[in-house]
């Protein structure tokens, strides 16, 4: 969400953003219903103000004064209905805004503007034919689509054996170099209510992507972000504990609404996987973040290099990026079996954008107070990365090879 005063002062910039990321948003309408808001504001404030005057002299007995009294508190309320409702109007459209995305950003209207910045690593070359990761699993014993999908429907799966051992294995590895980084771990709750939804933003726009439990009014988050944004929710934190780092690690849960027919194969698209996500908090200070995005960017970076994968890190379009995000980096992650790369990371700088839908605020060294500004990035998200292990460490037996990173988590072993 935007501050009301920079979308006054600068509407053409706002009006350039919701072309650019593809809002569905009417500017003007926005305008006219904060004008109309402030307007019915001073009205009833002088309402009020006159019928407090009024209260407080003498009792009047004439029935002439009775009937302005009764007047001006029906004004009174009337105004209030009608604030009530234009401010209701105005939020409703104020929660569409987006973030002005950064001027690097490529315009275009979806990830086909996205632009490749580096490759790193080389694809793996097989003296064999190598198995797609399905082919792989189902001969080794190490994942039961069938049976998951008769008890979960389509794009469920079950892992068996030695994959849920390099599962837990790639979580622990990413969960120990954020700790390393002085990440604090925190393990949330996937259940939400609709508040942190909209703090973060997953809600309005994307709604229609999210279980809801509607017996309890709760909703499975589909990412731990949700959590972490809300847990500082309507919070003033002092600029000492700044920058807070979380490492969140959750079960997360996707409906991928308006994805039939894609990647229903396998691993690659699920209703529900796992994912340690890094999440930060700093001063609102423009360079500051562009620091931790660097950071956050260089974090998944790292961790994929130490799995020895190969990827490309993408600027993402403006189109591709989401209403909040000023700025999106994706990382995308050789497969094999596809012949291309394929998005395992996603890292975003949001500015004040969240912060100001969830009231997440701090004090500044001078007293004022601001609010902060937040990042995400995703440190490991599975299965969708054991699919790209799988393919890129098989062997000609249908064996994988361990990455070194992950042999102490498996026992010393060099092969599944």
């Amino acid at each position: 969400m935007l501050d009301k005063r920079f979308i006054r002062e600068y509407p053409d910039a706002v009006k350039a953003a919701v072309q650019d990321k593809g809002i569905n948003l009417d500017v003007d309408e926005l305008l006219d219903l904060d004008r109309e808001s402030r307007k019915l504001q001073h009205e009833l404030d002088q309402k009020q103000a006159l019928r407090k005057s009024s209260a407080s002299g003498p009792v009047a007995a004439d029935e002439a004064r009775r009937d302005y009294l009764r007047n001006l508190n029906a004004e009174v309320k009337a105004l209030r209905e009608q604030l009530a409702e234009t401010t209701e109007k105005l939020q409703a459209l104020m929660l569409l805004t987006p973030m002005i995305p950064w001027e690097g950003a490529p315009v275009g209207p979806d990830e086909s503007a996205n632009v490749v910045i580096r490759s790193v690593g080389t694809p793996p070359e097989f003296g064999f034919r190598p198995l797609d990761h399905v082919e792989l699993l189902e001969k080794r014993g190490w994942a039961d689509f069938a049976r998951a999908r008769k008890v979960a429907g389509e794009r469920a799966y079950a892992l068996t054996s030695d994959l849920v051992r390099l599962e837990r294995a790639v979580h622990s590895y990413a969960l120990d170099l954020l700790s390393g980084k002085d990440f604090t771990l925190v393990s949330v709750p996937s259940l939400v209510r609709e508040e942190p939804l909209t703090g973060t933003g997953m809600f309005p726009a994307h709604r229609e992507e999210t279980y809801a439990i509607t017996a309890d009014d709760l909703y499975l988050a589909g990412t731990a972000e949700v959590a972490l944004v809300g847990f500082h929710s309507d919070e003033i934190l002092d600029h000492k504990r700044l920058p807070v780092r979380y490492a969140g690690i959750s079960p997360c849960f996707r409906r991928e609404a308006g994805s039939a027919g894609r990647d229903v194969r396998g691993l690659l698209r699920v209703h529900q996987f796992e994912k340690v996500e890094q999440f930060v908090i700093c001063a609102a200070d423009a360079a500051e973040s562009d620091r931790w995005h660097a950071q956050l960017l260089g974090t998944a970076e790292q961790l994929l290099q130490g799995l020895g994968l190969a990827y490309q890190v993408v600027e993402c379009a403006t189109g591709d990026m989401g209403a909040g995000k000023y700025r999106m980096n994706d990382i995308n992650t050789w497969m094999p079996s596809l012949g291309t790369y394929r998005e395992t990371h996603s890292c975003s700088s949001l500015h004040d954008w969240q912060a100001r839908r969830a009231n997440l605020r701090y004090r500044d060294t001078d007293g004022t107070i601001r609010f902060a500004y937040t990042l995400n990035n995703t440190a490991v998200a599975t299965p969708r990365i054991l699919a790209a292990l799988v393919e890129n460490f098989q062997t000609s037996e249908a064996q994988v090879r361990v990455p070194d990173v992950l042999r102490s988590y498996l026992g010393g072993r060099e092969l599944l």
